[in-house]
């Protein structure tokens, strides 16, 4: 009954939005079969959770999330917001900073993995577990997620992205994978690793402030003469101010779990 609740819920709170405004799952062409691609990827992950929802014990807190992360997701990736974004650095920003600082971190509030553990199979569990394996290593996975940061704000890459809907795909995939990934080693780094945590944290609040200055206090625009120079500014106050808070809360929270951890290691 949860399964199909959750159904009808983000069927109301989807499709209406999106029939009145353009969004990539209404244009044509090559945009829309990259559009529908990503529609049916997120629909199978949504739908494998809900099958592995029913037939394990999940946290009524955690499935709600769930279901709320999936429908911004799909809100941010298929809506106009999408559509903004192909003329809009600030949009562009917005939606990137939506996945790498608020869907990613929900998505790993939500520990989907048992869910998809159960419907997939031994095959597919070791797969899971393989991917993941990856977030042992907070520092790294701030690395690869920091590489893909930077390398899509080229203005050669930002540009292929825009104007190529299949790059514009794999673009979104590489952000989202790298920070679920990211937000999993950080969150869930274990007590001795705990530092390193903070330290992934704190280079990628740093490293991402920086960027988003360099479009703040940039003299003209990076990414084409055609775009607005004001839209751009404001693009890169989006990233350093409003995209640093989440950093700088979990900064927080994982430095005093550090701290914690380092007292009862001297007083024991």
């Amino acid at each position: 009954m949860r399964g199909m609740f959750a159904v009808v819920v983000i069927a109301l709170a989807l499709f209406p939005g999106m029939a009145r405004a353009h969004n990539p799952l209404t244009s044509t062409g090559q945009e829309q079969w990259a559009a529908w691609l990503a529609a049916v990827m997120l629909g199978v992950f949504w739908v494998l959770y809900l099958l592995g929802a029913r037939r394990t014990s999940v946290k009524p807190w955690m499935f709600w999330l769930f279901q709320g992360t999936a429908v911004l997701t799909f809100i941010t990736l298929l809506g106009p917001l999408d559509d903004w974004a192909e003329t809009s650095s600030a949009a562009h920003m917005t939606q990137h900073m939506l996945m790498m600082v608020v869907i990613a971190p929900l998505f790993a509030l939500t520990k989907p993995l048992p869910q998809l553990y159960v419907v997939g199979g031994r095959w597919l569990k070791h797969a899971w577990q393989w991917a993941f394996k990856i977030t042992r290593y907070p520092m790294f996975c701030a690395y690869l997620h920091g590489f893909m940061i930077w390398f899509w704000h080229i203005p050669t890459f930002y540009m292929l992205a825009i104007e190529n809907p299949w790059v514009h795909v794999f673009e979104h995939a590489c952000f989202l994978i790298t920070a679920v990934w990211f937000w999993w080693a950080c969150l869930y780094a274990s007590k001795e690793k705990s530092a390193f945590a903070l330290l992934a944290l704190l280079f990628t609040l740093m490293h991402t402030g920086f960027l988003g200055a360099l479009l703040t206090f940039g003299n003209e625009p990076f990414y084409g003469e055609s775009r607005d120079l004001g839209d751009q500014q404001l693009a890169g106050l989006i990233m350093w101010v409003l995209g640093g808070i989440p950093y700088i809360l979990a900064s927080i929270w994982t430095g005093m779990r550090w701290y914690r951890h380092l007292m009862r290691t001297i007083w024991a």
